[in-house]
Formats: C-alpha cells, structure tokens, sequence
C-alpha cells in the first residue's frame, strides 16, 4: 500500500511549529512565561485602551495573555486559521464555541460518534435552552441532508471519532452547510494538523483538547478554537463570561509540545500503522478499527482528506469484556489510563470509561460493544509494543 506523500506538508508544518510565532516572541529564543494575573498602565489612555481594545495581551489574563498569543499565533499557523483562541480544557473550547454560535430556537447537527463530552452538551444541554439537535451517521453524507432544517445554525464534526475511528467526509459537508447558510464546527484531536486541515476542506471552526497531541506529554489540560478571526473574537467575547482561562504556565507548556508536533504526530502514525497491520492479521483480534488499513470501509475517503492515520486504534478480541480486560492487565508497556496522545502508549476500555456519560443502549445504537479496547500509540520502539502486544494475547 501507498502512502501519502506527507514530505512537503510536514517540513511546512515543522518550520511553522518553531517559527510561526517570531514576530510576538520578540528577541526571546525560548518563549518567556508570562505568570500574572494583570499588567499595570503608564497612563489613563494607557488603562483605557488596554481595557477597550478586544484581546489586549497586556491587561488582564482573562482577556490575553504574552505566552497565551505566542500559542494562539502557533497554533492557528498549523491549521491554517487566521486567528485562535487557547482555554482552560477541550471541552472548555467546543462548550464556548457552540454556546456562542447557537440561540434559543436554532438547530444543531452532531454526529452518533462524538467524543462523550461533546454528546453530553449536544444531547443534555442544548436541549435544556431551547436548542433542537439532531444526531446523525457521520459515514453517511445523506443523513446530513435530511436533518438541516431552515432553523440550522451549526453543524458539530469529530473526524476520525472517538473511538470507533469514523470518518466524515468534511468538505462534502462544508458544502451543505455554506448552501444553507450554517457553520461548521470539527473536533480534531485525534487528526492534528499535521494529517488534517479541516479549514482547507471548507470547515468554519477547527477545535482540539490540546491535552492531546498538541501538548503530547499529558502533563496539561488545554483546549483551542481556531477560525476566521471575527468567529474566534465572539468566540473569544462569550470566553470572557464563561472563563475557561488557560494558565500561562500550562500554555507555555503546550508552546514547548506544538514544536515537536509534526516530528511526534510522523513517529505515532507509522507505529500504529505496524500495529493495526500486526492486530489484524491475529486470530485472536476480531476486527481492528483504523482508517489507514485498507480494509477500513472508508480508507478511500481517509487517503482523500487526510495525509496521515493518527495514533488512535481500537480493535475488539473475540472473548468481550472479560477478555479485553485480562488482555489489557497483562501489558506491560501501555498504561491502563484515559486520555491519548502523549508520549507513552495507553489503553482503555471505553465501555468501562464512558459508563457514567453513555448508557447501555446507546452504547448499542453507535456500536461501541463491551470488549471494544481503544489503544493511543506511543512513541515506544514498534518491535517492543507488537511484542508486548503479542505475548497479552498469548
């Protein structure tokens, strides 16, 4: 099988990661942490222009921040956004995003397959204010047309899905959005930049839990919203009330993890590439979910939209629930722990992981059986994580 040809893009992206934010950084090689709550004016002009001018980095860090634009230019630089917007988590990203878009009376489409967060503010809460949702099959573009309404203002993404690895087929759907004056909002952790540019696929919004791969090294709790900059300035407005802050700190330490993005995102797809080959030739594993197997229902639409697979698989052994787990105790390398995309490999059980968020029977209606094992590939030597793989099964 061939590859996309991810060369160019990567060196693009890499020399971005590094140098994008030049221009704000100053003269600083290593971006300096900006750790206050507030700057101090020379003057009453000073004050009142600090205070007036919309995401002045200099006045309050809830309103801006030096490190937090350092990240924000960063990062809206790799999806090739005009502007970004840093918070305090993922969710603290889609929440204000889609609370901002959406009133009392509007229309929103989500998919079946979200990550479990984003299906609790699209299924429990925006219906409590007034907002209808519709949830339909991401795989079929169809289903997409049938649920606009004249009422619809938004239409939710998360491509691949957590954690069934779902595509959506993103510049069909940016298509029937624009023809019906709607915004598009994508999820895309599980991509990064680096295998998908929604906003060149003609999505609106693109958002990330940057505690993923952006970060990498699970020692933050971030988010970001990218866009045109008139959406992530009201975007940005509505942050102010709902203050999802990211520190300064942990900002910082999500600029030092979107330098080595590109590098990290190149290593973790061609590892779990080898893994899902390996899990799918076991007699043991009955079906492994990754798009960049050709036996993948829509690898075609994955080598179309996207220029590398992710580090995300999940893949079900024949014995369920009580096998996935006794395989996933006897691992020695991955961590039984959630979350994804850091340095190390983890594994997790999403059945026994959403269980408060998602019940039984919609676990049944999206497909997410009880031994379904969700595995983030790691930075690990590939031939020590087949071997540890394989000696579980055994």
């Amino acid at each position: 099988m061939t590859l996309p040809n991810t060369d160019d893009l990567n060196e693009d992206l890499s020399t971005q990661a590094i140098h994008a934010d030049k221009d704000v950084r100053g003269n600083a090689v290593a971006p300096p942490i900006y750790a206050t709550a507030n700057f101090a004016a020379t003057s009453e002009e000073e004050f009142g222009e600090m205070a007036t001018q919309p995401r002045h980095e200099r006045f309050y860090t809830r309103y801006g921040n030096p490190t937090n634009r350092q990240t924000e230019v960063t990062i809206a630089a790799l999806e090739g956004a005009e502007s970004a917007l840093v918070t305090g988590s993922g969710m603290g990203a889609i929440s204000t995003a889609v609370l901002t878009l959406v009133s009392q009376g509007d229309h929103v489409i989500g998919q079946q397959h979200h990550y479990g967060g984003t299906t609790s503010l699209l299924r429990d809460v925006l219906p409590r204010f007034g907002v209808d949702v519709t949830l339909v099959d991401q795989t079929d573009i169809s289903s997409f047309e049938r649920a606009i309404k004249k009422s619809t203002r938004l239409i939710v993404l998360e491509s691949p899905s957590n954690p069934l690895l779902r595509l959506t087929d993103l510049r069909a759907v940016g298509q029937l959005a624009r023809e019906n004056n709607a915004l598009t909002l994508i999820d895309n952790t599980f991509a990064t930049p680096c295998n998908q540019r929604p906003i060149e696929l003609g999505i609106d919004l693109v958002a990330h839990s940057a505690t993923k791969y952006m970060g990498g090294h699970s020692d933050i709790i971030a988010g970001v919203v990218a866009g045109p900059t008139k959406l992530v300035e009201k975007i940005w407005k509505a942050s102010l009330i709902f203050g999802a802050v990211l520190s300064p700190f942990d900002s910082w330490l999500l600029l030092r993890g979107l330098r080595t993005l590109p590098i990290r995102v190149e290593r973790h797809n061609q590892t779990a590439l080898a893994i899902a080959r390996f899990l799918e030739a076991h007699p043991r594993v009955r079906v492994v979910n990754y798009p960049g197997l050709e036996s993948h229902p829509q690898h075609d639409l994955a080598r179309e939209q996207m220029t590398g697979f992710t580090g995300m698989l999940s893949f079900e052994l024949d014995g369920g629930a009580k096998e996935a787990d006794q395989f996933i105790g006897k691992l020695k390398l991955p961590s039984h722990a959630a979350s994804l995309g850091g340095v190390e490999s983890l594994i997790v059980r999403p059945a026994a992981m959403l269980a408060q968020q998602i019940s039984e029977a919609e676990f049944q209606t999206i497909g997410i059986t009880p031994g379904l094992i969700r595995l983030s590939v790691g930075l690990e030597n590939e031939r020590d994580l087949i071997s540890d793989l394989e000696q579980a099964l055994a």
